[in-house]
């Protein structure tokens, strides 16, 4: 909407307002046109009646377009609106002497499209997503006046996880250091680098625990892109923080009001809008590298707190974006710990390479890579006599050297993981491994993939009991799993991403003293370590090493969408076919689509969840609530529809809809016909606003980029030509844009709108 006088844009800011829970008809709460004086040049508390007169004796200032109020009628927050042809970032000094003279600590700027808001007192005005509420604002008035600065809170030496004490490491207290100079700068956002197995979750909790005891946070969000992950967190923040209360937030659940709120970013991606933009005082994003670009930077920037994003991966391999939005000066992270120094300080086990393996060529693969096929893959290049015989080199080697590798490992060979190409070849490679120990009667090895019904218990079971002792896998393991005791790390899939590689092999570097290990074994039957030149006395690491990535790309040869879910190598989302179950059986995706639908509407009528689901939609927000799921509810609802029959999971229906951000609940909903799934324009559109968010730009620079983005909604990019063609040449866009960025700087602004916003995944 264009919004032509400010009265209208007033229209859209009540609206704002009431979105983010001010009662506007409670004049105890909120004022409209209230004026403002001095009287006799001192400050003059500001009366609750509507309309204040003024007397000779007084001096008027003007009048706030809004006057929020605390609780108790003390004054909050001013809003100047300004209609939308105005840039709000210009009332800046029209509203400062307002709030001073009534003592309001805050201050929003709006056209009713743009906000900004403004701690006079601390930071220049920023823009963000949508208003505070009168609970956000008392919060962090209250952290204003309490807050203590870093360097008066301790650094831990030591802390207690899973019942026994750790020493808080050399790296981990330099970390927090680190954070602590970046903060006092008034640095607001944070990227750490650490190799996987040095403790990023449990550095991140012993920090926040000293944010909250220094009373600069009190609300908190984790965001991950795992269900792994934000097991392991929930269990860090239970563990070091338990007077602090945390829960994991899922799809359908009820949002619950504690102090630690751990959340999938593909949840975060449909939920972010039910809270303000001030709700969180913080957000950890893990793995942020993969986050920064398309939804997932919707959902992260829609909240207007500390950000501290955490990696494993190399800064030779993270983007540009994510060093911009972390605020780090020339693509060098806030903190980071390099691999090689964990490894000859022992903070991580090192390495080394099965000798005496068959290795199958996989060179012929690399062709029309951009569309590489698991199925495809696996057809070409194993069949039972290569999967036998890998399987049979493994277990005969694992064997012979599991005492070596942990001489306290009593019962041989150790944890192993095994790294698949598809479901079917992960099935088949177990029943291989079982084969070779008939004594085990099946409980050696278990397929664990997101197919299987309790792929839940099968992870607490590899990581708890001595069976099963291999977990063969795809996908579901090569991430966020951690396992201590793990000594074997088999490779039968071609990896090509250097990123992924060096995940994977994380998954052993964890130090495990019960066991006293000293390395671990990685088989490596595609020969993936010798197309990155890895070894255990050469490390690679990302930067030198490997002749596919000597050097940084000047531009990544993946699709975006693929590098934000960390399958660079699967392509899953490019292939027409599901592959579903155990067996891993192949269906079109459209036909998989309607089996899902046609399975849903008959559950309406049967199972109350999902009655509850659709219920939840035709309510009014105020009664949703209501209809949300309980966690019991949650858990229930995704063991009925992961059944054998055609095992809908999150997974497999994201691969369907082609719809990474999406979670259960939505694809019920979009099955149900109650809600639908977000037009091309409408993504563009929320990506464009969250990039907006990352950039420091004047306010002209972000209106003239907003019609670039216009013109980019119908064509799906921008070109430099298209500034000379009608419309944007009757605008004199090629001449305003140089002027407000340079020649240079406005090339340079248009790729990253393409980059960032026009490649995101749009279904």
């Amino acid at each position: 909407m264009d919004f032509n006088t400010e009265q209208d844009a007033r229209i859209l800011i009540d609206d704002l307002l009431k979105s983010a829970g001010w009662d506007i008809t409670n004049k105890n709460l909120v004022n409209t046109e209230f004026s403002i004086y001095l009287d006799n040049n001192s400050v003059k508390e500001p009366s609750i009646e509507y309309n204040t007169s003024i007397n000779s004796n007084q001096k008027a200032l003007g009048r706030a377009d809004y006057l929020l109020r605390t609780q108790d009628g003390k004054p909050l927050a001013i809003i100047e609106a300004k209609k939308s042809a105005l840039q709000p970032y210009r009332a800046k000094q029209q509203a400062l002497p307002y709030a001073k003279a009534i003592g309001a600590p805050f201050i929003f700027l709006t056209n009713g499209d743009l906000i900004y808001f403004w701690d006079y007192l601390n930071d220049d005005a920023r823009i963000v997503s949508s208003f505070y509420s009168q609970r956000d604002l008392e919060r962090l008035l209250q952290m204003r006046i309490e807050k203590h600065p870093m360097a008066t809170i301790k650094i831990p030496d030591t802390y207690i996880r899973q019942g026994e004490k750790r020493l808080v490491r050399g790296y981990q207290q330099e970390a927090m250091k680190a954070l602590d100079h970046s903060l006092e700068l008034g640095k607001r956002r944070f990227l750490i680098e650490l190799p996987t197995g040095t403790g990023k979750t449990d550095l991140i909790t012993l920090d926040l625990k000293r944010l909250i005891d220094a009373n600069r946070a009190e609300k908190i969000l984790f965001l991950v892109d795992r269900e792994q992950l934000a097991k392991q967190a929930l269990e860090a923040f239970q563990d070091i923080l338990p007077q602090h209360g945390s829960y994991w937030l899922k799809p359908g659940m009820i949002r619950q009001e504690k102090q630690i709120t751990v959340c999938l970013l593909q949840t975060m991606v449909s939920r972010y809008t039910e809270f303000t933009s001030g709700y969180y005082d913080v957000v950890v994003a893990d793995e942020c590298h993969r986050s920064i670009y398309g939804a997932w930077q919707t959902a992260l920037t829609h909240f207007d707190a500390l950000h501290i994003g955490l990696t494993a991966t190399p800064s030779i391999y993270i983007e540009r974006n994510t060093f911009q939005f972390y605020q780090c000066k020339e693509d060098k992270p806030d903190f980071s710990y390099k691999i090689q120094d964990a490894f000859v300080e022992g903070h991580l086990v090192p390495y080394k390479f099965a000798d005496r393996i068959t290795e199958l060529i996989s060179d012929g693969a690399d062709l029309n890579e951009d569309h590489y096929d698991p199925s495809e893959f696996e057809r070409k290049w194993t069949n039972s006599k290569t999967n036998q015989m890998m399987m049979e080199e493994f277990d005969k080697l694992a064997w012979e050297k599991f005492n070596e590798l942990a001489p306290n490992q009593k019962i041989g060979p150790g944890k192993a993981i095994v790294f698949a190409i598809t479901k079917n070849h992960a099935t088949r490679l177990t029943e291989y491994l079982n084969q070779l120990h008939p004594e085990l009667k099946g409980k050696y090895a278990e397929v664990i993939t997101s197919d299987v019904a309790n792929a839940d218990e099968l992870i607490r079971k590899f990581k708890r009991e001595t069976y099963p002792m291999i977990a063969v896998s795809v996908g579901m393991l090569d991430t966020g799993f951690d396992c201590r005791e793990v000594l074997h790390l088999v490779m039968c899939r071609r990896v090509r991403s250097p990123i992924l590689y060096q995940q994977m092999r994380g998954r052993g570097t964890r130090t495990c003293d019960s066991i006293d290990k000293k390395k671990f074994m990685i088989y490596d039957f595609f020969g993936n370590h010798k197309y990155f030149n890895d070894s255990e006395f050469d490390i690679f690491s990302g930067a030198g090493g490997g002749r596919a990535y000597e050097t940084k790309p000047d531009k990544p040869k993946t699709h975006r969408e693929l590098i934000e879910l960390g399958l660079d190598d699967e392509w899953l989302y490019n292939v027409n076919y599901v592959e579903y179950g155990p067996q891993g059986e192949r269906i079109d995706k459209r036909d998989y689509l309607t089996n899902w639908e046609e399975t849903i509407k008959k559950s309406l009528i049967t199972n109350p969840i999902i009655e509850k689901i659709k219920k939840q939609s035709e309510v009014s927000s105020e009664e949703k609530d209501n209809y949300s799921l309980t966690e019991e509810e949650e858990k229930r609802l995704a063991e009925i529809l992961n059944s054998p029959d055609m095992y809908f999971n999150e997974d497999n229906l994201r691969n369907a809809y082609r719809n990474p951000g999406g979670n259960i609940i939505d694809f019920i909903k979009y099955a149900l016909g109650v809600e639908k799934q977000k037009s091309k324009e409408e993504i563009i559109t929320e990506n464009f606003h969250a990039w907006l968010v990352t950039k420091s730009l004047t306010t002209d620079q972000a209106q003239y980029l907003n019609m670039l983005k216009n013109r980019g909604v119908v064509k799906g990019k921008i070109e430099i030509d298209d500034l000379f063609q009608p419309p944007l040449s009757i605008l004199n866009a090629a001449g305003l844009g140089i002027e407000l960025f340079g020649e240079n700087g406005l090339k340079n602004v248009i790729s990253e709108m393409n980059e960032s916003i026009f490649n995101a995944k749009v279904g």
